[in-house]
Formats: C-alpha cells, sequence, structure tokens
C-alpha cells in the first residue's frame, strides 16, 4: 500500500461518511414530521413499539437519530419512558439494514441479473436518475429524493474506493500486528466503541468494518466484538442530546446505552465461552461483508430477545441511575396525615408558598439584572429557580386538591381556592423571569446596545415593577392588607410606563436613532414586565377579597381606597411622580 492507496482511502472514507451523512439527513427530514406523529400515537404494546422502531430507523437509516426523536418526545411529555423501550430495541435491529446495503458491493458472478444487484452496476443508473430530479425538478420535495439517491451513490463509490485502497494491506505484515491487538475480546468492544463514538454513527462504523473485511484478514473472532462496541459506541448521540433533557428524557438515552452494554456482556462472555472453551474454528475464518451484516443483524435481535420481557428492568435501572432530584425541606411539612386536620395542611401550604413567591421575586430580580450585565452562572441560577418553582406549585396544588376533598368549613374552602389562585400567579411570575433571561441572551448574542434614553426608560420601569414584588410579597407574608392597597396604584403607574416608553422608541424610530429589532427585544421586556405587575395585582386582589362577614365590615374603608378614590389618587400621583421618565 503506497502514498497514493492511502490517498484513495482518505477522500473514499469521505465520500462514504458524507454520502452517509447526506442520505440520513435528509431522510429523516423527509420523514420526521410524520414519525413524530406516529411515534406519539404508540400503544402500550411492546411487539408494535419494536416494529415501529424497526422501520423508523430502516427508514431515516439511523438509530442514533431515531433514539434523540424519543428523548425528545420524551423531554415534551408526548411519549412516556416505558412506551420508547420496546422502540429503541427495534431501532437497534432497524440500523442493521444499512449493513445489509453495503453487502451487496460482495455480489459477483457471471450471472448477468444478479451482477445487476452489485452496486456497481446499478448505481450509475441511479446517479443518473438523481441528478435529473435535482437540476430539473422544480418541487423541493423531489429535489431532496433527487439528493438522497445521489447520497446513497456517493455512499457506495466511496466504499468501492476504500475496498480497493485496502486490498494492499493484506499483504502488509505490520497491519496484521495491528489486527491481532483486537483478537483481545476487551481490546475490540473498545476500538468499536471509540471509532463509532467519533463518527457518530454505528451503521458508518459497521461499513468500514466490512471494508476492511475485504482484505480477508479480518477475521470473526476480531470482528465480533468489535461489532458488539460499535452498538456501544451509537449511543453517543443520544447520549449528548440528553444533556439538557428532562428526567425521564436522560433516562430514554440511559436505556439505549444500557441495552447495549447489557447485550454486549451477555454475548461476549458467550462469545468467550465458545472461543476459549470450545475452541471453535470457524471464528478464526476471514469475515466477508455479508458475514458481518449478518453477525450486527444477530447481536441486536438477540439481545433483543432476551431484553424485550425485561423492559421493566431496563427501566428501573434507568431510573436508579438517573434519580429525581431530592425534595425541598419545605415539603416535608405537607404530611399526608394533617390532611385529615385541614385548617393545619392549609396553614402549611401558605407557609411554603410565602418560600414559592420569594423565589418567584428572586428569579425576576436576577432577570432584570442580566440584562444590563449578562452572567452565564445567573441565566444558570434563573433556570433552576424556575424550575423549581414549578414543582412547588406541583407540590402545593396537589396537596390542596387532596385537601379539599375532605369537609371544609366555609373560610378553609376559601382559603384553599385562594392558595391555589396564589400559586398559579406566582408561577407565572417565575415563567416571565425566563423569558426576560431570553430577551438578555439575544441581546447579547445579537450585541444590541440600547441608547442611553432607553436605558434610563426601562432603569425606571425595573425599579417600578421591583417595588411592586416587593410590596407583594411583603403583603402576602405578612397578610398585610394595607400594604396589599399599594400594589394596584403602582401596578398602573407600570402600565402608564410600559405605554410611554414604547411611544418614545416609536419617536426614537421615526428620528432613525434604533433600529426595528431593537423594538422587537423591548417590547417583549416591556411586555413581560408590565404581567408580572398584573400578577402581583392578582395577588393583593384576592388577598383583598374577604369573607362576607368581614367585607360587610370593611366595605366602606376598601371602597375609599379604590380606582378613582381620593385614597388611590393620591397614592397613584405619587409613584407617578417618583417613576417619572
Amino acid at each position: 500500500m503506497d502514498v497514493f492507496d492511502f490517498l484513495t482511502l482518505i477522500g473514499g472514507l469521505c465520500l462514504f461518511l458524507f454520502g452517509m451523512n447526506l442520505m440520513s439527513s435528509l431522510l429523516e427530514k423527509q420523514a420526521s414530521g410524520k414519525l413524530k406523529t406516529v411515534l406519539s400515537n404508540l400503544t402500550n404494546n411492546p411487539i408494535k413499539g419494536f416494529a415501529l422502531g424497526l422501520g423508523v430507523t430502516a427508514v431515516i437509516q439511523s438509530s442514533s437519530a431515531a433514539t434523540v426523536m424519543l428523548v425528545g418526545l420524551v423531554n415534551a411529555g408526548i411519549l412516556t419512558l416505558k412506551q420508547t423501550i420496546s422502540v429503541i430495541m427495534g431501532a437497534n435491529v432497524g440500523t442493521t439494514v444499512t449493513a445489509w446495503l453495503l453487502s451487496l458491493t460482495g455480489i459477483h458472478s457471471a450471472n448477468t441479473w444478479i451482477r445487476m444487484f452489485n452496486p456497481s452496476s446499478f448505481t450509475p443508473i441511479l446517479a443518473l436518475f438523481g441528478v435529473s430530479l435535482m437540476m430539473f425538478s422544480k418541487s423541493s420535495k423531489k429535489k431532496d429524493i433527487g439528493a438522497i439517491i445521489l447520497g446513497f451513490v456517493i455512499l457506495m463509490f466511496g466504499m468501492k474506493n476504500m475496498s480497493e485502497a485496502v486490498s494492499g494491506l493484506k499483504d502488509l505484515p505490520k497491519f496484521q500486528n495491528i489486527l491481532l491487538i483486537f483478537s483481545n475480546p476487551i481490546l475490540g468492544v473498545l476500538a468499536g466503541t471509540v471509532l463509532t463514538a467519533i463518527i457518530q454513527s454505528s451503521s458508518a462504523s459497521v461499513g468500514i468494518l466490512q471494508v476492511l473485511s475485504s482484505t480477508g484478514v479480518v477475521s470473526y473472532a476480531i470482528a465480533i466484538p468489535i461489532i458488539m462496541g460499535q452498538n456501544i459506541g451509537s449511543c453517543s448521540t443520544a447520549l449528548i442530546s440528553a444533556a439538557g433533557a428532562s428526567k425521564d428524557g436522560k433516562r430514554t438515552a440511559m436505556v439505549h446505552l444500557y441495552f447495549n452494554i447489557i447485550g454486549t456482556i451477555v454475548l461476549l462472555g458467550m462469545f468467550s465461552i465458545v472461543k476459549g472453551v470450545f475452541n471453535y474454528e470457524a471464528l478464526n475464518r476471514p469475515a466477508s461483508i455479508i458475514g458481518i451484516a449478518i453477525i450486527h443483524t444477530s447481536f441486536n435481535l438477540i439481545t433483543t430477545m432476551f431484553l424485550l420481557p425485561a423492559s421493566g428492568a431496563l427501566e428501573k435501572l434507568a431510573r436508579v441511575t438517573v434519580r429525581n432530584a431530592p425534595e425541598p425541606e419545605e415539603f416535608r411539612l405537607l404530611e399526608e396525615r394533617l390532611i385529615a386536620s385541614p385548617a393545619i395542611a392549609i396553614a402549611r401550604c401558605k407557609t411554603i408558598t410565602v418560600t414559592m413567591a420569594t423565589l418567584s421575586v428572586d428569579a425576576i430580580k436576577k432577570a432584570v439584572s442580566t440584562l444590563s450585565h449578562f452572567d452565564a452562572k445567573t441565566a444558570d441560577a434563573i433556570r433552576e429557580i424556575e424550575s423549581k418553582v414549578d414543582k412547588y406549585e406541583d407540590r402545593i396544588g396537589s396537596y390542596l386538591i387532596k385537601v379539599s376533598s375532605h369537609p371544609l368549613t366555609d373560610r378553609d374552602s376559601h382559603d384553599t381556592t385562594k392558595l391555589l389562585r396564589f400559586i398559579g400567579d406566582f408561577e407565572r411570575i417565575s415563567d416571565h423571569a425566563v423569558n426576560i433571561l431570553e430577551s438578555a441572551e439575544e441581546i447579547k448574542d445579537k450585541k444590541i446596545t440600547f441608547s442611553d434614553e432607553a436605558k434610563h426608560e426601562l432603569g425606571v420601569l425595573t425599579a417600578a415593577v421591583s417595588e411592586v414584588l416587593d410590596l407583594t410579597l411583603s403583603a402576602f407574608d405578612n397578610e398585610d392588607l394595607e400594604t396589599a392597597l399599594l400594589v394596584e396604584p403602582l401596578e398602573q403607574v407600570v402600565d402608564f410606563l410600559k405605554e410611554q416608553i414604547k411611544l418614545n422608541h416609536t419617536l426614537r424610530l421615526q428620528k432613525n436613532m434604533c433600529s426595528i429589532e431593537h423594538g422587537f427585544v423591548l417590547s417583549d421586556i416591556l411586555t413581560n414586565l408590565e404581567r408580572v405587575s398584573d400578577h402581583c395585582s392578582n395577588v393583593a386582589a384576592l388577598m383583598l377579597e374577604i369573607s362576607k362577614h368581614e367585607a360587610l365590615e370593611m366595605h366602606k374603608y376598601l371602597a375609599s381606597r379604590k380606582v378613582g378614590s381620593e385614597d388611590f389618587d393620591k397614592k397613584y400621583n405619587e409613584y407617578k411622580q417618583k417613576y417619572s421618565l
């Protein structure tokens, strides 16, 4: 093998990987919308799930892409972890279709009809058809189909070039010595894992092994462990995609990994026994291209046969590996036995809701700070707080529903209803914190700089919103109606400031002092800040909705503090002057 053979090998490898990537990515693009619909309509029947996984992967030519799709569907809550397990197994079998297509290159015969099945015979015709679709078709779908066909043609030409380039390796003692290293099954598994993790495709990795087998010096004893490792390496893409997913999304990727690891451990053990104890001579024979395809399919079919009935155990293993985050200490206050004493249970919920409200307020203030000084750690903290607040809403809400199923006094029933509404408003406040953070990220990524006037106006508005939040939190924590009455006048000022800032931006836009892009970001920020104050107003108003007998005693007092009253107008004007632009 000289330098020119080496260059041919590199060129063939590049064509092979490019063709594989082009074909699989376009197949996924054409099919993904329909496939997601089909996947989302899964039943809990594992046999149907297996068949669906096999079919999906046979179509898009990538078990990694299928598993990544499943991670996304689980992350979105469309599928459950249990539903995906049989689909993942089917996907592992479906990905072996590529190896069978590549094995067609090993067809040799004097019979004309049999020779037509060799890719070197039919790929020129496919190439002509694919190019015609790409050049002369006006439909984007037909153009993509043409590109898929060309991807397959490029893949096959790349494989042919590699096969021709490596043909001289069989006479090189150094190459044979390297292969002897992989006669150690553990090293073989490791080599297959690393190679597949690097190129992110078990189909491509198996194809490369098929090319090397064409030299006649790769034995089955070497090929089998490498194929097992290639299946493990195929999990790398799904594991990477699951990094930012939900717990169940991560567990889905782990099921894919465990399927291949357990299959490898079991079958590698059987392989070692056959090789070491029985010294099965056939293992030392040169592996053929079709033989590798058979091994690849057999590995996944056998693994599926003994793991499909144990899918529940795989699910448990994934849940043990990816554990739920420990619950906040406050949740321990929500004891089931207290539900029998609704008044105490509701009081506990109120205490924890104060913590939830404090977190939401903190999230908004942190988010506002990122508008002027973006910090990645602060961004992570905001998202973590928002996730924690979601858990508070879920846990408190579920507990209150249980409390409401017991006989309640009118007062307890009223308090339960109010708390359910309170936690909804506080949860939405934390959501707006993430929205503001996303605007801050857009400002950073697009290098947007607001004018000094816009910065000043935003500073005034955020200060007003900060005070609204502080008033609301203080009123809620201390059950202080006097403080609650201060929220609405200030909320009205926030509304006024929002409209004034939007008007000022329009005037600056007319003078070419800023761009429309600035306006989109500014509008998002203003909307989120205004909605935060709306939720604060909801909380304060709800606090002032007292029971009927209290309302009779305080009716005149509250009427004096409503919109349009002398006291309200006085506070409104004070705040308007305080937060003047």
